[in-house]
């Protein structure tokens, strides 16, 4: 495996190269975002009407502002994921971000599918640590990078209260 110094950061891996490379990269990431996506919304249907039954918070958010709100969070996860494999190629961080795109797209089967509250408090507890760490990662390789991940780790932070809020009144 190559390891090269750029500004002070390692580097591993191959750096993508030319225009077709590094959009076809972009659309792999935008193929995987959404496949994470997919995944809950195809895996539980009638989310939202399940979610209005729930005994929740009065702070929590009505149903239809999460469908605007995860199309935002997830073209940022994106774009995000791209910036670090253009500049870095293959790289561990890009491991931490895949970790984070799972838990994220197993919390919707646990939490509706399974109606295991418990086990979706766990999930979501892993992917704000994960997501944490894939920042932390992010902002050592491409600041914009992590800068576009710090919205959908206050959006996570919120859904964890909630979660945890859904769990306890459960």
């Amino acid at each position: 495996m190559v390891r090269i110094m750029q500004r002070g950061v390692p580097r591993t891996g191959r750096r993508p190269g030319g225009t077709a490379a590094t959009w076809g990269g972009l659309a792999v990431f935008a193929g995987v975002t959404a496949l994470a996506a997919g995944v809950g919304a195809l895996a539980v249907s009638g989310a939202g009407q399940e979610y209005a039954r729930l005994d929740r918070p009065d702070w929590a958010p009505p149903s239809w502002l999460f469908p605007p709100v995860w199309t935002v969070l997830y073209a940022t996860i994106a774009v995000s994921g791209w910036l670090v494999w253009r500049r870095h190629g293959v790289h561990p961080a890009l491991g931490v971000f895949g970790l984070q795109l799972v838990l994220n797209a197993i919390w919707t089967p646990i939490f509706f599918g399974a109606g295991a509250y418990g086990w979706a408090v766990a999930d979501i507890v892993a992917l704000w640590l994960a997501l944490g760490a894939t920042i932390g990662w992010f902002w050592r390789l491409s600041r914009p990078a992590a800068l576009l991940l710090v919205p959908y780790w206050a959006w996570v932070s919120y859904a964890t209260a909630l979660t945890v809020a859904i769990w306890r009144a459960a």
